[in-house]
């Protein structure tokens, strides 16, 4: 049973394991509909800023090696410390997503459209889908999220899987989702996918509102 905050609108969660396409359909969803995205990886991103606390926790934990030549955080070199030890990894779980869950829902607070997206890879294992209404998952067979994210982030297979086991297992995310799109085709096959379900959100925002 999820919960939600009071001063929320109506929240579609959108997860999927990497390379499953959550961009794309949450590019969808937001350039043809005009809906409101909240991307939690870009939430991480915001509380590490220099300057910001957990950054400087992060480095006196880790090192300086973990920052750039400007002064930033080096999300490769930390991406890769914390999956090779997965007690470090809960460190840093620990530490960055009531962070992160509180950018969140300020960004969705601030959303005027009919309804909102909330597009997260760990929405399942996390506090966030407690923000959700409904848990849209974007599927697509593991040797198709393999190839596209080797390809887009050039990086070895190995990394990517350790990334994959980090997630949710891919049954464990059907399990919670309300609807699925399957990522399998062309581009203009996930839209299609996206549009019909846009009109299904647009009927029960519009229901939960009345």
């Amino acid at each position: 049973m999820t919960e939600t905050h009071p001063a929320l609108p109506f929240i579609i969660g959108l997860t999927g394991g990497i390379g499953s396409g959550k961009s794309a359909a949450a590019d969808r969803f937001a350039q043809a509909h005009g809906i409101h995205v909240v991307d939690a990886d870009h939430k991480s991103r915001v509380v590490v800023e220099p300057g910001r606390p957990a950054l400087h926790r992060i480095v006196d934990r880790f090192g300086q090696h973990v920052l750039d030549n400007s002064g930033a955080l080096n999300r490769a070199e930390l991406r890769r410390l914390v999956f090779a030890d997965p007690a470090e990894r809960k460190w840093l779980e620990q530490l960055l997503h009531p962070l992160i869950r509180d950018e969140i829902a300020a960004d969705l607070a601030a959303s005027k459209s009919a309804y909102a997206l909330l597009v997260s890879p760990l929405l399942v294992e996390s506090t966030q889908r407690n923000l959700v209404r409904r848990i849209l998952v974007i599927d697509a067979p593991e040797a198709i999220q393999i190839s596209r994210t080797m390809q887009r982030d050039q990086v070895p297979e190995a990394q990517v899987k350790a990334i994959m086991q980090a997630q949710a297992e891919r049954e464990e995310r059907l399990r919670h989702a309300h609807d699925v799109i399957v990522n399998d085709r062309d581009l203009a096959a996930l839209h299609a996918q996206v549009d019909t379900l846009h009109r299904h959100y647009l009927t029960l925002a519009q229901g939960a509102s009345t």
